[in-house]
C-alpha cells in the first residue's frame, strides 16, 4: 500500500525501501522495467503527485508461496484507468518486505 502512496512514489530513498534490487515490473503498456529504471521514473509516474489522481486498489489478496515469498494480487484505478495486478514480495535477512517482481494487466470497466 504504501508504494500507492504519492510521498513514497516522489521519493527515491522511500520507494526504494520498498523495492527489492533485483526488481523487474511489466507494467500495463507492456513495457519492462528495471530497479534502477523504476526508481528514475516513479516519481513523475500515475499517482506520484499529491495534487493529482491517486491509485485507488481493491479485492487484495495475498497468498503465502515459501517461507519469505508472498504473492500478492489486486484491481487499480486511477484517472478512468483499470488494471488487475500482481507482485511477488520476499523477505530480506533484516526482516524487511521488498517487492521482487510486479506485473499490470489493463482491464476495461
Amino acid at each position: 500500500m504504501r508504494l500507492l502512496e504519492p510521498s513514497v512514489r516522489s521519493s527515491r530513498a522511500l520507494s526504494a525501501e520498498l523495492l527489492d534490487p533485483d526488481f523487474v515490473e511489466v507494467g500495463a503498456s507492456g513495457r519492462r522495467w528495471t530497479y534502477e529504471e523504476m526508481l528514475a521514473a516513479l516519481p513523475e509516474m500515475a499517482g506520484g503527485s499529491e495534487e493529482g489522481p491517486r491509485y485507488e486498489p481493491s479485492a487484495m489478496t495475498g497468498t503465502a508461496l515459501a517461507p519469505g515469498l508472498v504473492h500478492l494480487t489486486y484491481d487499480t484505478h486511477i484517472d478512468g484507468r483499470h488494471a488487475h495486478r500482481s507482485s511477488l514480495w520476499r523477505r530480506h535477512a533484516d526482516g524487511t518486505w521488498r517487492m521482487y517482481y510486479h506485473q499490470a494487466t489493463p482491464f476495461p470497466t
